[in-house]
């Protein structure tokens, strides 16, 4: 039982802490009317994830449904354990959003959908899910790329948090770069603004997915690696 309790309060801590900063660091650029919106925005997602990500990583470390459902679907997480997840991070992103209505100007907060995003006038439902879908992809296969595998990079959240750095600049003008449903779940609570959100479930769920299946079957060892199948070394 105390180990549920720390998992649902490491993803719960995690996942308000991104949705927070990011939704503040929104709001802030906007009062401030920054020229460089997009890039403080995407460099506070990435810089807030990868330490979050970092510090509950030993524990958790998910802090998005999308991973989480690619964690069940390559049979890394039991279903009990993923719904807990699941659970508190939607949990987490909800207060977030409310905390980010209590202290910050009511103008501002509504503004901004609490740090929520919506589609460019010009996207359609389909476009937004592809969009979404090949961001969280590449997401997922990061964090299967640099946490999950036992011969990845010891590089703590950093690799995730600029993916997701990345992604915002990608396509934040177009989606609003959710690639976590959570994180546009809890603002849409909070804002009572549901528009797109099965954008930003259907997208990053068949991204995150398609991401751990595929990492899963094809690039972690099952095995002793054959010989000639080992590292490329240069003739000599």
């Amino acid at each position: 039982m105390r180990d549920s309790w720390r998992h649902f309060a490491a993803e719960f801590i995690g996942i308000f802490a991104l949705v927070f900063v990011g939704g503040a660091s929104i709001m802030t650029g906007q009062m401030a009317r920054s020229e460089s919106l997009l890039l403080t925005v995407a460099a506070a997602h990435g810089l807030i994830l990868a330490i979050m990500v970092t510090a509950t990583m030993r524990i958790s470390g998910h802090l998005n449904p999308a991973v989480t459902l690619g964690f069940l679907a390559a049979r890394r997480i039991e279903p009990m354990m993923a719904m807990l997840y699941i659970v508190a991070q939607l949990l987490g992103a909800t207060v977030a959003a409310y905390a980010l209505e209590a202290v910050f100007p009511h103008d501002v907060a509504v503004g901004a959908r609490l740090g929520g995003q919506s589609l460019a006038l010009d996207v359609s439902f389909t476009r937004g899910i592809m969009l979404e879908a090949i961001a969280t992809f590449f997401l997922v296969f990061a964090v299967f790329g640099t946490a999950v595998d036992p011969h990845a990079p010891k590089v703590g959240g950093f690799a995730i948090g600029l993916t997701v750095t990345a992604g915002i600049l990608a396509i934040g003008p177009l989606t609003g770069g959710s690639m976590n449903p959570a994180r546009s779940f809890g603002p849409a609570v909070a804002s009572g603004i549901f528009e797109a959100q099965g954008v930003y479930w259907i997208g990053p769920i068949i991204g995150g997915i398609a991401a751990a299946l595929l990492y899963d079957a094809l690039f972690l060892r099952r095995g002793r690696e054959p010989v000639d199948h080992g590292a490329v070394r240069p003739d000599h």
